[in-house]
This record gives C-alpha cells, structure tokens and sequence, in this order.
C-alpha cells in the first residue's frame, strides 16, 4: 500500500497532495469483484477495532468498575445524557439511542483513523460512508414523525400552522427544500469535506517537510522543520475535528428526530 504521496520528481520540483488520494488502487481481492481499496480497508479495520474495543470493555461488567470499563461507561453515557435524553427526552432517548450511538463511535472512529501512523486517511473522506450515514438519518427522522403523527408529518412540516393560506406558495417549496434536501445533503458534505480538507493540509505539511529535509537540504531543512511543528499541531487539531464532527453529525440527528416527533406533528 502506498501510504505517501510523492513529493518531488526527478527535476527537483515539490509536487503536493492531490484529488486521486481519494481514490487508490485496489489491495485485496482484485478483479474478484469484491475489491478492497485502502480506504476500504481502513473502514473495515476502524469496525473491527471498535468492536473489539467496546466488547473488551463490556464483557465482563462489574458493579464496581475498572478503569477500563469506567472509560467505555463515560463515553457511553456522554451519548445517551448530552445528546439522546437532553434532545429526545428519556422514552424517545432510549428508542433511538443505538442509532446515535453506532453513529457517533463510528463516525468518530473513522474520523480518527485520519491520523493514525500508516493509515493516514479517514474512512469517512470519501462520499460512501457520511451519504449512508445521511441516508440512516434521513429514514430515521421521517419514519420517527411517521410513526408519531400518521397522516399528518408531511402536511405539517410543508405546511406549517399559523400562515396565511396565500403564503403557502412561498413556505411550502422552502420547507421542502430545506427538511426534506438540505438536511441530508448538508450533514453529508459537513463530515466529507471537513475530513477531505483535514487529510490534505496534513499531507501538504509533512510532504513539504519530507521535501525540504531529504531533497533541497541544507538551510532548506529550518523550513522543514516549521512544516513539521505546522503539521504536528494540525494533527492535534485534527483530533477535536475527528470528535467535534461526530458530535455534530449524530446531535443534528437527533434534532431532526425532535422535530419530526414534536406535537406540532
């Protein structure tokens, strides 16, 4: 797997990150039509190391918890208070709080992955996962206020109470527009290109380091060494963009949820 751009060619000149790291060749299975790419791959270890991480922490519960289980324990109550039961209230908190949870640990996760040494690149930087995770979202708040108001969702979320009947004309197509578009494909460019551009300004930072450091030298190796600290602090940055932008997608989910389940509906 090739996990470095290429930095320079042969006439010394520094060629940067570009678009086609988002699409690499495939690694497994080729030709075989189940191919793998790496970001593929990336994605499967990313499910693989939260299972195994979650299923260490749970499978040997006890009253009085260690560390470890502590941790797992905080982390899943961090969804269940702030984001499920503060929005949705205890009963619909707990209907949907599996969804927000796979959500936000596996947005997260694979945000993460980002970062790590010899992966580099999230599982959510290409188009699939934040568009089905949108998708999930997008079913999930319909079928909620489907399920809380049959008949009535659709006609109060086009048409909403208290608005002079000649004024519908303009309401109803922003309404549409806004519940029934904008929310999936915002919530789906939000995590994509938040985890493109964090990808590409990390690899722009230690490929200019690489290339002033082992191709120009000399003094060039100062410059190296700013990308370097550049490019560290930007991974540490990268790390609150990782959680904020799990946090963000799985609470916009499930204030969708509360709208479509408001008694307005």
């Amino acid at each position: 797997m090739n996990l470095l751009v290429q930095t320079s060619t042969d006439d010394g000149t520094f060629h940067g990150p570009s678009i086609m790291e988002f699409f690499p060749d495939i690694v497994l299975f080729e030709g075989t039509g189940f191919d793998i790419n790496r970001i593929m791959l990336i994605r499967l270890l990313a499910v693989l190391a939260l299972v195994i991480v979650f299923w260490l922490g749970t499978r040997n519960m006890k009253i009085v918890p260690g560390k470890f289980q502590s941790l797992i324990e905080m982390a899943l109550d961090f969804v269940r208070v702030n984001i499920a039961e503060d929005l949705l209230g205890k009963v619909d908190g707990k209907r949907f709080l599996p969804l927000l949870t796979t959500m936000f640990f596996m947005i997260f996760t694979m945000n993460f992955t980002g970062i790590i040494p010899g992966l580099n690149i999230a599982g959510t930087s290409v188009i699939g996962v934040p568009l089905v995770l949108a998708a999930i979202s997008y079913v999930t708040f319909i079928y909620a206020g489907i399920k809380k108001s049959p008949g009535k969702f659709f006609k109060n979320s086009l048409f909403p109470t208290g608005v002079p009947w000649p004024v519908y004309i303009i309401v109803t197509p922003i309404e549409f527009i806004s519940t029934f578009i904008i929310r999936p494909v915002t919530l789906t460019l939000r995590l994509l290109m938040n985890m493109v551009v964090g990808h590409l300004l990390l690899v722009l930072f230690f490929a200019a380091t690489q290339f002033f450091v082992f191709t120009l030298g000399g003094w060039f190796i100062a410059m190296g060494a700013v990308t370097f600290a550049f490019g560290f602090a930007f991974t540490l940055f990268e790390i609150l963009v990782a959680l904020l932008q799990a946090y963000v997608f799985t609470l916009l989910t499930a204030v969708y949820i509360q709208l479509a389940v408001a008694e307005e509906h």
